[in-house]
């Protein structure tokens, strides 16, 4: 069995209210094991023979689409690949350490361009430090995140930036030590 989390981009925002043991149901009829979920934003624990996420991507939002009536865009990640992103090495033990500041993770379907890589660093701001390395970026926010304006500048639309679904990194490095890769 391969071991998988899948995080759901939108879940429990605006009328996308779902219970997290209807959303596990959900993933039991696709015939996952060991379903569990992680707090109320989307994030499903589960153990699948396919060693294909991608194809479990594609099954995971056809299946939600059909039992919800609206799509849930979805990232799959091994729990090995949960680890690396837990990892996070973008930033200096100062800036981590500062009150005020917080570090999101968005995960992505794909890779970014080479030229959306360049466009979405130069969106960096004073308050607002960007990174990108495989499937996620990383953004560092010193002051609320509501507050900040780096996802509305004309600078960002303009890196046509692909779905993603954005989770603090303190979720994703909970996310890592309580489903630890059973390969590692």
């Amino acid at each position: 069995m391969h071991h998988y989390i899948a995080l759901l981009r939108g879940i429990n925002l605006g009328k996308r209210r779902i219970k997290m043991d209807r959303l596990c149901t959900l993933f039991g009829e696709l015939k996952f094991t060991e379903v569990e979920s992680f707090i109320a934003s989307g994030n499903i624990i589960f153990s699948s023979k396919s060693a294909n996420s991608r194809k479990l991507e594609t099954q995971i939002e056809t299946h939600l689409k059909q039992s919800l009536g609206y799509e849930v865009d979805t990232f799959v990640r091994t729990r090995a690949e949960v680890a690396a992103v837990a990892a996070c090495h973008f930033f200096t033990a100062a800036e981590l350490a500062q009150a005020g500041n917080t570090i999101y993770v968005g995960f992505l379907g794909e890779a970014l361009s080479i030229e959306q890589v360049r466009k979405f660093i130069a969106c960096r701001t004073a308050v607002d430090e960007l990174h990108v390395a495989g499937r996620e970026y990383y953004w560092l926010c010193r002051i609320k995140s509501h507050e900040s304006k780096v996802w509305t500048s004309p600078q960002m639309k303009d890196v046509k930036l692909p779905s993603s679904s954005m989770r603090n990194l303190t979720t994703v490095r909970k996310l890592a030590a309580l489903y630890p890769s059973p390969n590692i």
